[in-house]
């Protein structure tokens, strides 16, 4: 069969699967290229660095297309593949052990009633850099709790920590991101007087 742009984009998921379960590698590629935003935006969320999270989709459509036999049809594909993706980037963390998990910021510095005086449409570039200026186990903590909906327990258990431990770390990852937020409107608000 002669593949064009139109065939490879009227496939439907579950085609798309039946022929990478084959290991057809067109259907692999069209999986491919149809997945890569949706993968990349929770690889991102873990590693701000553009090639880390690269690192990560990769990684993550290697594990899919070995786990495919296992996926249950009767069930919604993208969550399925969002946890294998999420445990990708849990697992590269473990293995690297770029991070400690016992990071000490005085609560203090944080301050504990940031309300940003200017309401401001960020952009999703806008919040992906904010975000990255959390120390990692923060933004990961956030994401897991946050935008994946593990509990405290399920969190302490992937990351190797305490519930507390949890718990405390989204505290202060909340904190850190109304002051990040408040000092990124307060150098908006600067730039534009000064113009």
């Amino acid at each position: 069969m002669a593949w064009n742009k139109q065939d490879i984009t009227s496939l439907s998921d579950e085609e798309l699967i039946e022929g990478c379960l084959k290991v057809n590698s067109k259907y692999q590629e069209a999986f491919y290229k149809r997945y890569f935003s949706f993968a990349m935006s929770i690889a991102i969320r873990y590693f701000p660095n553009q090639s880390e999270a690269m690192a990560i989709v990769n990684d993550g459509y290697v594990k899919v297309f070995e786990c495919l036999p296992s996926y249950n049809h009767a069930k919604p594909f993208k969550p399925w593949f969002a946890t294998i993706l999420v445990n990708t980037a849990i697992d590269s963390l473990r293995r690297n052990q770029k991070h400690s998990y016992n990071l000490t910021i005085d609560d203090n510095e944080l301050g504990n009633d940031i309300e940003p005086e200017v309401e401001q449409s960020l952009s999703a570039d806008d919040i992906i850099k904010l975000f990255a200026q959390l120390p990692e186990v923060y933004r990961i903590t956030f994401n897991l709790y946050e935008i994946e909906g593990y509990t405290h327990e399920e969190i302490g258990e992937m990351l190797g920590v305490a519930t507390s431990t949890s718990r405390s770390n989204l505290t202060r990852a909340k904190r850190m991101i109304q002051k990040i937020y408040k000092l990124h409107i307060n150098s908006e608000k600067r730039c534009h007087e000064a113009v």
